[in-house]
C-alpha cells in the first residue's frame, strides 16, 4: 500500500468513526427526549405517552405533554445547540480553551437587557416574546464589544489570558448591577428573576420556540459554513494571515454569530453557563479539532447535556424544581477548575 493510499484509508476510517459517534449521540438525545416527556410531577407511563402522542390521551395528558413538556424539551435542545456552538466559535476565534459565553460575560450582558425589559414591561403578548431575542442580542453585543475593547492591546492584539480575565471582570460587574436592580422589584417579579438568573427554562411555550427558532435556523448553518475559517484560526494569526485570511473581518463575523446564538438562548433560558465550555471540549476529545466535525458534535452534546440537566431538575426534588442552570453548574464548575489547572500545568 502506497503512502497516499494509506492516508486515504486512514481518513475514511476516521470519517466513519466520527459519523458513528454523531449518530450515537443522536440516539442518546432521542432516548433522553422520550424519558423527559414522561418525567415530571405528573408521570406519564410509556403506554400513556405513546397513546397521547398518537392523539388517544386524555385532555389532561394532552395539556401536560403538548402545552408544557414538549415546548420546554424543544427549547432545551435548541438552547443546548446554540450555547455549544457559540462556545466552540469563541474558543476557536480567541485561541482560549476556557472561552465560554457565560464565563466571558456575554450571557450576563444579554441577561441584563432582558431583565430590564421584563422588569418594566409585561411579556404576556406575542410581540414582546419575539422581541426578547433581539433585545438579548443587543445586550450581548454591547457586552462583547466592551470586552473586546478592554482586552485589546495595540501591537499585541488579544491574548487568551487577558480576554478571559476581562470577561470575568465584566461579568462580575454586570451581575452586581443585576442584583442592585432586583432590589426595586416586587416580590413576584423578584422570585421570577431569581429563578431566571439561575438558569431556568422559563420560556416553556410554543411562542418562545418560534421566537428562538429563526435564530437557530439562520445562524447555525452560517457557523458551519465558517468551519474552514475556524480551522485556519487554529494555526494562529500569522499563519492564517499568510494563507490569505482576512483575520479581523472573519473574527467580527464569527463573534457576531456567537453573540447572536448566546443572546437568543439567554432570552428564553436564563443564565445557563458552562454548556459552551463543556460541549466543545468533549466534542474535541471525541472527533478531533476539525470544525467540520467539531461544530455538529458539540451542538449535539450541548443538547444532550441541557435536556438531561432539565429532566434531572424536574425529577430530583418533586414537586419542586431545580433550575437546569444549577444542575449544569454542578457539573461545569469542577470541570472548569480542572481545565484551568491543566492549562496552568
Amino acid at each position: 500500500m502506497t503512502e497516499e493510499n494509506y492516508i486515504s484509508a486512514y481518513q475514511q476510517k476516521k470519517h466513519r468513526k466520527n459519523i458513528l459517534l454523531i449518530l450515537t449521540i443522536c440516539l442518546l438525545i432521542i432516548i433522553m427526549f422520550m424519558i423527559s416527556m414522561g418525567t415530571g410531577f405528573i408521570r406519564l407511563t410509556p403506554i400513556e405517552l405513546v397513546r397521547t402522542l398518537f392523539g388517544m390521551g386524555t385532555d389532561k395528558q394532552n395539556i401536560i405533554l403538548f402545552d408544557f413538556r414538549l415546548p420546554r424539551i424543544v427549547i432545551s435542545i435548541l438552547v443546548g445547540m446554540a450555547l455549544a456552538v457559540s462556545g466552540s466559535i469563541l474558543q476557536g476565534v480567541s485561541g482560549n480553551a476556557l472561552a465560554d459565553p457565560g464565563i466571558l460575560g456575554i450571557n450576563s450582558g444579554a441577561g441584563l437587557a432582558v431583565m430590564l425589559f421584563i422588569s418594566f414591561f409585561p411579556t404576556t403578548t406575542a410581540a414582546p416574546v419575539f422581541f426578547l431575542p433581539i433585545l438579548a442580542f443587543v445586550g450581548a453585543a454591547a457586552t462583547a464589544i466592551l470586552i473586546y475593547v478592554l482586552a485589546y492591546k495595540r501591537g499585541e492584539g488579544i491574548s487568551p489570558t487577558r480576554l478571559l480575565l476581562t470577561g470575568v471582570a465584566v461579568a462580575a460587574g454586570i451581575s452586581a448591577a443585576m442584583i442592585v436592580l432586583t432590589l426595586r422589584l416586587s416580590p413576584e417579579n423578584y422570585q421570577f428573576v431569581a429563578i431566571w438568573m439561575a438558569g431556568s427554562i422559563w420560556g416553556s411555550n410554543w411562542s418562545f420556540v418560534l421566537a428562538l427558532l429563526p435564530w437557530i435556523l439562520i445562524l447555525l448553518p452560517i457557523a458551519y459554513s465558517k468551519a474552514r475559517v475556524l480551522n485556519t484560526f487554529n494555526l494562529g494569526e500569522i499563519p492564517a494571515t499568510g494563507l490569505g485570511l482576512a483575520i479581523e473581518k472573519e473574527r467580527l463575523i464569527l463573534l457576531a454569530i456567537a453573540v447572536g446564538l448566546a443572546g437568543a438562548s439567554v432570552s428564553v433560558s436564563g443564565g445557563i453557563g458552562f454548556i459552551g465550555l463543556i460541549a466543545p471540549h468533549l466534542a474535541r476529545q471525541l472527533v478531533g479539532a476539525k470544525h467540520q466535525y467539531l461544530l455538529p458534535t458539540a451542538a449535539l452534546i450541548g443538547s444532550l447535556l441541557l435536556i438531561t440537566a432539565d429532566t434531572i431538575g424536574r425529577w430530583i426534588l418533586q414537586p419542586s424544581e431545580i433550575p437546569a442552570g444549577i444542575v449544569v453548574a454542578v457539573i461545569g464548575a469542577p470541570y472548569f477548575l480542572y481545565l484551568l489547572a491543566r492549562s496552568k500545568a
